[in-house]
């Protein structure tokens, strides 16, 4: 039985015992004469959903732990199966078996041997161990409903056991996102200090050459790798402080306009169609790079007498200025708009003309919201990759001129990790190496703008 079909099953079963929990309770509460006075303090309902909880989580609980071990131990009685019978692997054993279980079962005849058995016995395998994960799981689930059903009474807290079911479910819900931060941490940290064993920090801290290529064997071209991150870095900045210099003022200017002086009417209008740019997907924006803003800039550069490379760092920060101009106007919008009116009437009553009340009362008092919105467009402009990789290209060229070629972090990120690579090879951890930097980076960006939002919120609360 497929996990999809078990899981419909035992919400079926579940709901089943809601309905017969629940009625349980309504008919002990029609045949029990309550006191003078007294009324009824727990609905049945409490009762039924008690009783569905006790059918439903612990079966999850136990296919959870069923899955995690299911194919491992399938796998060690396959290799097992394999070592009593001589039969040997050509290289890795994960490998192997993965050929062995995208074997096409039409196509059976043209199967080695060897390589058939050892088929035939994986599918035996896993299908009795699907068998027996289902009657495990299916006979869990009918034992606690019964338990459930027996247990629950007139007098059992029924509302307050399934509030305290919910506040550890959402406690969970919690745990899990914390956890998969700390593991994705943990996991980038310790590629990264093994990149660092090979590679002095120095070195690609403060590098200026970027050429990750390496070799297989020491006399080859390339044998010698330069992983300073420096050009990198600057590339990143300079696309996204490109990218920044156009969406803040035009996205701050347009929340303004939207907030303050435009009609209802063109609000509706126009709002929507802002946002819209939010949702263009990111290639689209890469091909607007490349066909149409890079030549022109560079058409524009070559009039002017200047040099202006095809792929060039401003072409991809004003295009990725414009994609993010959502990101800072919908918020400071909502900010903005969010700011009492009482604010607003003081400031007029007290002579300020409309702009004043803007540049004096409300942009201060909505700064915290604005400043949110900054850090997401600059979030978004550092982790952009499609665009940089369409329009400035891949050369990790050390310099801060928007007329030339640069590449950024997230771009070689991408390339370092594409393709068929030695996981443990410096060229492919030194990925690990930019992620961690590039998630320093953010975290500091992070620190400036919450002790920017905590110093204008205890002056305006």
């Amino acid at each position: 039985m497929s996990i999809s079909a078990l899981i419909f099953l035992l919400l079926i079963l579940a709901g089943f015992t809601y309905f017969i929990g629940r009625q349980k309770i309504y008919t002990q509460y029609q045949q029990t004469a309550l006191p003078q006075g007294k009324r009824i303090l727990t609905l049945p309902k409490y009762f039924g959903y008690v009783a569905a909880l006790w059918s439903l989580l612990p079966a999850l609980i136990v296919l959870i732990v069923i899955e995690l071990v299911h194919e491992p131990l399938v796998n060690q009685q396959v290799s097992s199966y394999m070592s009593a019978n001589g039969i040997e692997t050509a290289g890795d054993f994960d490998l192997y078996l993965n050929g062995i279980k995208n074997i096409d079962t039409s196509q059976l005849d043209s199967v080695e041997p060897s390589q058939l058995a050892v088929f035939e016995k994986y599918t035996s395998l896993n299908n009795i161990a699907n068998t027996a994960r289902s009657l495990i799981v299916l006979a869990i689930a009918l034992l606690m409903a019964i338990f459930a059903l027996k247990k629950i009474k007139i007098d059992t807290p029924a509302r307050r056991i399934f509030e305290k079911i919910i506040e550890i479910i959402l406690l969970l819900a919690a745990s899990i996102a914390i956890m998969t931060t700390v593991g994705i941490v943990l996991s980038v940290l310790f590629e990264s200090m093994s990149f660092f064993g090979e590679v002095p920090i120095a070195d690609f801290m403060f590098g200026t050459e970027w050429s990750p290529q390496t070799a297989i064997r020491s006399d080859q071209v390339g044998s010698s790798a330069a992983f300073g991150a420096v050009p990198l870095f600057i590339g990143t900045m300079l696309i996204s402080f490109i990218a920044l210099f156009v969406s803040v003022p035009l996205g701050l200017f347009s929340a303004i306009f939207l907030s303050e002086y435009a009609s209802a009417r063109f609000r509706a209008i126009a709002k929507p169609v802002l946002e819209i740019l939010a949702g263009i997907p990111t290639v689209v924006y890469g091909f607007f790079a490349a066909l149409t803003v890079a030549p022109f800039i560079r058409d524009l550069g070559e009039s002017l007498g200047l040099s202006v490379a095809s792929e060039s760092a401003l072409a991809a920060g004003l295009v990725m200025g414009i994609m993010i101009i959502p990101f800072v106007s919908s918020l400071a919008d909502d900010v903005i708009s969010a700011v009492p009116n009482a604010m607003r009437e003081g400031s007029l009553g007290l002579g300020a003309t409309k702009s004043e009340t803007i540049v004096k009362v409300l942009i201060p008092a909505a700064l915290p919201g604005i400043v949110g919105g900054v850090l997401l467009a600059a979030s978004r402009a550092i982790g952009e990759t499609m665009i940089v990789v369409m329009a400035a290209g891949l050369a990790a060229n050390l310099t801060v001129n928007p007329l030339e070629a640069v590449t950024t972090v997230t771009v070689q990120i991408v390339t370092l990790l594409t393709g068929d690579q030695e996981f443990d090879s410096a060229k492919t951890m030194a990925a690990f190496a930019l992620g961690l930097m590039l998630f320093i980076t953010t975290l500091v960006l992070n620190v400036i703008a919450l002790h920017v939002v905590r110093k204008y919120r205890e002056q305006y609360e």
